[in-house]
């Protein structure tokens, strides 16, 4: 048995599944406040590749208490223009991208996902144990800790388990199971309300692919070129070492047999969703046979009343995942965990509180995000010409100084003031 003053004053053993983005943040957040983590991550190394992402707000302001700012200015990239084009490479719409600088007073960049994954992970990489080619599968409380089973280690207990294992989260499913209330077994609990036990996923009913190639024309260096029509669209981004990074959404009705990991399977459906649509579609599709980091996912978000249950909680999109068209997952991800370690921190013999304090500072805003992000498939991909040309005449409108400076500070204008972390 564990005394109460080790309980009370010793670091704390934490297992973190996941190594994206929330798992490391977490893990370089509790380190400094004399937690003990580990990590556990699938994949057997951190993962390449991944989609732009658009970095501000309170992803950018965690990222400046880490001091990743210099190495993200040096990674990211500045984009000048959004152009959408036409069948023929036309400019039909867009706008001046330098708005979204200027709106955050220049704290704004755009950094593929991947990158920004590998920047966070460089912090701990020699701090923290991490277990990679590795998955949990069981978890089972106890008075003094939570014994997790492995697929191939052998079983360790620890203090608390945190789920940061993105949209298709292990751990929320062996705690919860497929609903917002259903528990697991191992995990205990009664399955919740009626209320409770609505589907944790909810599909936006569209899918998304991205991937990067090399030596792809034309370049366009420094903006972002869309194409759309009715329910399909492709957008390109020059990227630096002669690479070009794509990104395609598509609507679509729900597809599990796609849902898994056969890259060949999900790539045939790109192929037939996007071949002779126009514009350089079809190059594209050459490209993405020649890409080595081909991503594929459904766009959903996740809803839980609860992100915790006992010894073990959730964390970015594990808990409450925007949608990938929302475009600040991984800025929800790194503040979910920096406050989830601050209120660890403040509660360290009192976990419940802790978990309680993170879901109460955090929820509200992001459930007010995530029910903006619900009308950001529209605008990706509206499924009508009509659709198309409003989406079109809106962006034109966009560019205009007043109606700019309006659309964006409204964007920008909803900042989540985080606490200070005291190192211990």
């Amino acid at each position: 048995m564990k005394s109460e003053r080790a309980a009370m004053h010793g670091p704390r053993t934490i297992l973190i599944s996941g190594a994206g983005i929330a798992g490391p943040t977490l893990a370089y957040c509790l380190q400094r406040v004399g937690f003990v983590p580990t990590l556990v991550e699938r994949a057997p190394a951190p993962r390449p590749g991944g989609y732009m992402i658009d970095f501000w707000g309170v992803g950018y302001d965690v990222a400046e208490r880490m001091g990743l700012l210099p190495v993200l200015e040096t990674d990211g990239y500045r984009i000048q223009e959004i152009r959408l084009v036409n069948a023929r490479g036309r400019r039909v719409a867009g706008f001046d991208a330098r708005v979204f600088r200027s709106a955050s007073n220049n704290r704004f960049l755009s950094i593929p996902r991947g990158d920004l994954a590998r920047r966070i992970y460089e912090l701990v990489e020699d701090r923290v144990e991490t277990l990679f080619a590795e998955s949990i599968t069981a978890l089972e409380e106890t008075p003094d800790g939570v014994i997790v089973r492995f697929a191939h280690a052998s079983p360790r207990q620890f203090d608390l388990v945190v789920g940061a294992d993105g949209l298709h989260s292990t751990v929320r499913e062996l705690v919860f199971g497929g609903s917002a209330g259903g528990a697991g077994a191992s995990a205990g609990g009664d399955g919740g309300t009626a209320r409770e036990r609505a589907p944790v996923e909810r599909f936006l009913g569209y899918y998304t692919a991205a991937f990067t190639a090399h030596d792809y024309l034309p370049r366009d260096a420094d903006v972002y070129v869309s194409y759309t029509v009715p329910g399909r669209q492709v957008a390109r981004y020059a990227l630096r070492d002669g690479r070009t990074a794509f990104f395609l959404v598509f609507a679509s009705q729900r597809m599990p047999e796609l849902e898994d990991h056969d890259v060949a399977a999900r790539q045939a459906q790109v192929r037939r969703v996007y071949a002779g649509a126009g514009w350089e579609c079809d190059e594209i599709l050459d490209a993405m046979a020649r890409s080595d980091d081909f991503y594929f996912d459904a766009v959903s978000q996740v809803r839980m009343p609860n992100w915790s249950r006992g010894r073990i909680a959730l964390v970015g999109d594990a808990a409450y995942c925007p949608s990938l068209l929302a475009g600040q997952g991984s800025a929800f991800a790194m503040a979910g965990a920096y406050l989830l370690a601050h209120a660890l921190a403040a509660a360290p013999a009192d976990h419940e509180a802790a978990f309680a304090e993170y879901q109460g500072r955090f929820k509200p805003f992001v459930d007010a995000k995530q029910r903006a992000a619900v009308r950001f498939g529209g605008w990706f991909a509206p499924r009508s010409d009509l659709g198309v040309w409003l989406r079109n005449v809106a962006t034109s409108l966009a560019g205009l100084p007043l109606v700019s400076d309006w659309v964006v500070r409204r964007s920008f204008g909803d900042r989540l003031e985080l606490p200070v972390a005291e190192r211990r």
